[in-house]
């Protein structure tokens, strides 16, 4: 057997990839824990973190698949033992994508009020809105870099340094999470939930001069912005085009369910903060083998090694609705505890409750999914990625929300719509997968 596909090395690059990847999810995570348990209007409060939350994943989803049009190139050119012909690409790119960031910054800053407006938010929500994503937009250009260098070192087949990273960030930002918003007394005042914005900004700041410092002292990437653009850019772009419109119909799901759950009232855009924010820590902790998928897809497509590919995927099914089933019943053995951990508004338990287990059952689907989106990254398959979500977007998500939301099922809609919109991502992938690869396979 190659080593390479064994599942020791499978897991050396999983779980530091994992344990990175849920750095961003701990950031929100823990800002909707800290701010549900306020005592200062904790339920408006929460609402709001929840609909910022939303709207910054939109952000950093649609810009941040940097990471997986970087991590491509760089592993097919590692796989083809030609990595020194796209050095200067890593800079390149993360001046594209930091330029574009600023831009967003400048455009949404002003006309905050009217962005949040149409996810349904209004008075001391809205208010809120504003206040929280007025500080913490700007760690966004700090996140896309963090991205575009966590990329490159996927691409190297190294998920160690992004973890030390993520580690400091999320560590950082618990703590600054507790000291801003509560305060200590006579020393630093209670900032409440510009206190959790300051956090995350900060704890963004932080991650992005490891990755700078990282990248540095253990490769020989350079991050000096050099011309001409690499002969690889315009493919780089392209898949960066695909993603862009696969990401917006990623979110445009996000925003239809975000929308409708603000539109039912305050409990309930504060259950779903809840459990919306769970669902993307467990897609964030899959993620660490969709990562794996990511690296040694694209390493083995580059040397042609069809056969272990193949092998590969077989491998990561397997691996991907274990670890899906643990966290469902990981969800489950820790049900009551988990709501209590972010609010104490029984309205906003008892809806958090009823819906959770749906969440729970989608986490082997998740698993399946995420796995095969990392791995089509890997091979640079991004238009076929943009087809999949468009189709499970807009013929599937979205169809079932508006029936069910019409049959008066409101939490209940917008969690069996996801559960459809996951399985219509997922299936079609591993289909087409073995279609193109097993003869393949089986003639190398």
């Amino acid at each position: 057997m190659n080593q390479n596909l064994s599942f020791k090395h499978i897991n050396k690059l999983a779980i530091p990839a994992l344990i990175a990847g849920i750095s961003e999810p701990i950031l929100s995570i823990t800002d909707t824990a800290i701010v549900g348990n306020m005592e200062v209007n904790a339920t408006e409060s929460l609402a709001a973190v929840g609909i910022v939350g939303t709207f910054i994943s939109m952000l950093i989803w649609v810009l941040g698949q940097t990471r997986s049009a970087i991590s491509s190139i760089v592993s097919q050119y590692v796989g083809a033992n030609k990595v020194e012909k796209i050095k200067n690409l890593p800079a390149q790119a993360i001046f594209i994508i930091t330029s574009l960031s600023i831009i967003i910054i400048i455009t949404t800053f002003p006309f905050t009020n009217t962005i949040f407006k149409l996810y349904n938010a209004s008075g001391l929500i809205l208010d809120y809105t504003a206040e929280y994503y007025k500080i913490r937009v700007f760690g966004f250009p700090f996140t896309l870099f963090s991205i575009a260098v966590f990329g490159t070192f996927r691409g190297l087949q190294n998920t160690y340094y992004p973890m030390i990273i993520a580690i400091v960030g999320a560590l950082t930002n618990i703590v600054l999470d507790v000291v801003l918003v509560f305060g200590i007394n006579s020393i630093i005042p209670a900032m409440n939930i510009k206190g959790a914005a300051y956090a995350s900004l900060i704890s963004q700041g932080i991650m992005a001069i490891l990755s700078a410092y990282y990248l540095l002292k253990k490769t020989d990437i350079p991050l000096k912005l050099s011309f001409p653009f690499n002969h690889e850019i315009k493919r780089f772009i392209i898949m960066i085009l695909n993603l862009f419109v696969r990401t917006l119909a990623l979110n445009a799901t996000l925003y239809f369910a975000t929308r409708f759950a603000t539109s039912y009232g305050t409990a309930y855009i504060a259950a779903y903060t809840i459990a919306i924010n769970l669902w993307f820590f467990g897609a964030f902790f899959i993620d660490g083998y969709a990562s794996a998928g990511n690296i040694l897809s694209g390493k083995l497509y580059g040397g042609k090694n069809y056969k272990d590919l193949m092998t590969l995927s077989n491998k990561l099914i397997r691996y991907g609705v274990v670890v899906g089933i643990i966290l469902g019943i990981i969800g489950g053995i820790g049900y009551y505890p988990l709501g209590h951990l972010f609010s104490k508004d029984p309205q906003v338990l008892n809806l958090f409750y009823n819906s959770f287990w749906i969440v729970l059952i989608m986490q082997p689907f998740c698993a399946l999914a995420f796995i095969f989106d990392g791995m089509f990254k890997g091979l640079g398959m991004m238009k076929y990625l943009r087809n999949i979500l468009l189709f499970s977007t807009f013929i599937v998500f979205i169809p079932i929300l508006f029936l069910l939301d019409s049959l008066g099922y409101k939490l209940h809609a917008i969690f069996i719509a996801m559960t459809f919109w996951i399985i219509s991502r997922g299936f079609p992938l591993i289909l087409f997968f073995r279609k193109k690869f097993l003869t393949l396979s089986q003639n190398s």
